[in-house]
């Protein structure tokens, strides 16, 4: 299994589930048996470049197509910064499947020490502090590509303040495979005819 043969049948299972749910039909195929194996992931909904909705797993504790299902739904209709999808939406709606890795944990005592081991453009970060938790996909890395700034609004994102630090915050890393739906047309596009 290739990743972009994963990436061809996670993203029609996440159109679909959206596309029922709005009373239209879309066929995904869901017999890959690796899809019964637990996984963790994030759905993300773009509408020219735009986010429209994200939402997702960080520990894999459901089946890859239970938690694909699950997460498209509540990304088009319960993330609680957008509106509900809308039908006529949904077609100028472009979905992204990110299935993430298992989280490492960062040992770190000081800012700085954080700082110094975050892989920008690589790592996905969650961040924990009592109650405080939040979360970066590493595609955040594109509009923040200084560490301090992705750390300083990864901290705001889990409602501390930016220049808040204690020796008790716990920082997992993590990477994700993921795919667009207009990458897996590029590629489908791109592929070379087979001559018979």
């Amino acid at each position: 299994m290739t990743s972009t043969e994963q990436g061809r049948t996670l993203l029609p299972i996440a159109r679909a589930s959206i596309a029922r749910a709005l009373g239209r039909s879309h066929v995904a195929s869901e017999e890959a048996p690796w899809l019964q194996t637990n996984g963790a992931c994030f759905v993300t909904l773009t509408q020219q470049g735009e986010l429209r909705g994200c939402i997702g797993s960080l520990e894999a504790r459901r089946p890859l197509l239970a938690d694909v299902k699950a997460n498209a739904l509540a990304a088009a209709f319960h993330d609680p910064r957008f509106s509900p999808l809308e039908a006529h939406e949904l077609d100028r709606t472009e979905i992204e499947v990110s299935l993430l890795s298992a989280m490492q944990e960062m040992p770190c005592s000081t800012e700085s020490d954080a700082l110094s081991q975050l892989q920008p453009g690589i790592d996905g970060v969650l961040m924990e502090f009592g109650r405080h938790r939040g979360t970066f996909l590493p595609q955040v890395w594109a509009q923040l590509p200084s560490a301090r700034d992705f750390l300083m609004h990864l901290k705001r994102k889990a409602g501390l303040p930016h220049d808040f630090w204690a020796q008790d915050i716990r920082l997992y890393r993590y990477n994700v495979n993921k795919w667009t739906e207009s990458d897996i047309s590029r590629e489908v596009s791109e592929s070379p005819v087979p001559q018979a």
